[in-house]
């Protein structure tokens, strides 16, 4: 049994700091490290970068909409022109940077607003995939699993990996809980650690309501900006290795 354990870096933004990079590091083996659009300067995020090359693990694109302010949780509703060619520079100018570091950028995956408005917004989900198919170099991405996105990225010859995430609820259906919402994060390591294991190895999370939802999904994400995120990470790569699963970059 494999599986990936990516987690969101490269946030921090001159003197306002988001999550600790380097301790989360040892605990992924993909980096989602952001672009500048939602997130991350120049200098944090070629840090960033750096570090994710001494840790070994594969540096990934976190495009998003073009909202600093709002962190990229915010709907944008721009054309798809726009986002498309957002898309291919944010993926630009990470490349750049991670071949400053001596890496380059191994696949893509959505921010924030974004990721969940791509999973059922069909022209924003084109859009992404558009732009991610322009840089040329037949990146990865990763997505919510049953998003039309996911679809997208298949019709365009593009490898879509199905996620999962280890301290965020699911509804019954399948989705996330809504951040508005009870239940929506996961705070108990223990638990969180036993819901990775038991995707990982039986494919199926505890919905709010009790019920088992099947997750088919390659990559776990293991946020790095919550409170108590680096020990959470760290807990969760421990249960799976215990558990018999090895933990391995999908890209």
């Amino acid at each position: 049994m494999q599986i990936d354990l990516n987690s969101d870096v490269g946030e921090s933004f001159g003197s306002w700091t988001m999550g600790d990079d380097d301790a989360i590091m040892p605990s992924v083996s993909s980096a989602n490290v952001a672009c500048g659009f939602h997130a991350g300067d120049p200098s944090g995020i070629a840090a960033t970068c750096r570090a994710a090359v001494a840790a070994g693990v594969s540096i990934g694109a976190h495009v998003g909409y073009r909202d600093l302010a709002g962190f990229g949780r915010r709907f944008l509703d721009c054309s798809p022109t726009e986002l498309a060619d957002d898309v291919l520079y944010q993926i630009g100018a990470l490349e750049a940077l991670a071949g400053a570091a001596g890496a380059t950028v191994r696949y893509v995956k959505p921010h924030g607003a974004l990721y969940n408005t791509i999973v059922h917004h069909e022209e924003h989900a084109q859009a992404v995939i558009d732009g991610i198919a322009a840089f040329g170099a037949d990146l990865p991405v990763l997505l919510l699993p049953g998003s039309i996105a996911l679809e997208k990225a298949e019709q365009a010859g593009l490898r879509g990996v199905a996620e999962a995430f280890a301290d965020r609820g699911y509804t019954p259906e399948g989705t996330l809980v809504s951040r508005r919402d009870s239940g929506a994060v996961l705070h108990d390591e223990a638990e969180v650690a036993a819901r990775m294991v038991r995707l990982a190895t039986e494919g199926v999370v505890t919905a709010v309501d009790g019920s088992d939802v099947r997750v088919a999904a390659e990559s776990i994400c293991v946020h790095g900006d919550t409170p108590g995120a680096v020990s959470m990470a760290a807990a969760v790569r421990r249960a799976l290795e215990d558990a018999g699963v090895t933990i391995a970059s999908f890209a």
